[in-house]
């Protein structure tokens, strides 16, 4: 029961939303009474919140996801230099570490400008289709990057990258320059600027600012973005 009250989770996608028990029966490829079941122990539980006939994922998660104690130590020690990032550029700013072949984002700073985004806190994307990912994915060892490539590649927007060959090429780029670029591979309308972060020889994480793509400069901004990974690496690699 445990297992498939996991597959009701897991349905939800990236971008939140709400479910009727008939959608979720058919994302888990549950019966519906087994889903009806199910969602009413996870609502008592708080994993998920009942809104009319619909169901969203509950805040339980969320006080539950921010007590994995790694994830929180990371995302303390990166807030001041995503805050020194934002401060620098006044555009969003993102925090990502990689599970598995997708992003996790543990933390996103508004700019000023509301962007359409896919990214929220606790949420995931493939790594290939936005800059946290592929800066992760480009210093995460060629064997990840090789099975990544063998794979069908994700397409989030028409911009994505979904040749293996083109995938291939930019994230040598990113591994000569030290820098991941995306452009309306995620969100249409938005590119985005991201740097790995290291922890001795580890790829723990990467940061990056997504801006409107009208005033995207990667020259203006690819020094606050490299510094506030710079400065984050070396912390975490005095930290051990």
């Amino acid at each position: 029961m445990l297992e498939k009250a996991t597959f009701i989770l897991e349905s939800f996608s990236p971008s939140g939303g709400t479910y009727r028990l008939s959608e979720l029966s058919e994302r888990t490829g549950l019966p519906k009474p087994t889903v009806h079941r199910l969602a009413a122990d996870l609502v008592r539980l708080g994993w998920l919140e009942r809104v009319g006939t619909q169901y969203r994922l509950g805040a339980k998660l969320f006080e539950l996801g921010s007590l994995v104690p790694h994830r929180l130590d990371l995302r303390e020690t990166a807030l001041p230099f995503l805050h020194d990032l934002f401060e620098a550029t006044r555009e969003t700013v993102h925090l990502g570490v990689r599970e598995g072949l997708d992003v996790v984002y543990l933390e996103r700073i508004h700019g000023h400008e509301a962007l359409q985004l896919p990214s929220r806190i606790g949420g995931s994307l493939p790594l290939t289709c936005t800059g946290v990912g592929k800066a992760l994915l480009a210093f995460s060892g060629a064997e990840l990057a090789e099975e990544v490539l063998s794979r069908p590649l994700p397409s989030l927007t028409p911009y994505s990258i979904t040749d293996p060959a083109r995938l291939r090429m930019a994230l040598e780029k990113t591994q000569v320059s030290g820098l991941a670029y995306e452009e309306q591979e995620a969100a249409l309308g938005v590119s985005c600027i991201a740097a790995p972060v290291f922890a001795g020889d580890a790829t723990v994480a990467a940061l990056s600012v997504a801006v409107p793509r009208t005033r995207f400069s990667p020259a203006q901004l690819a020094p606050a973005v490299r510094t506030a990974a710079l400065g984050l690496s070396r912390v975490l690699r005095g930290g051990g």
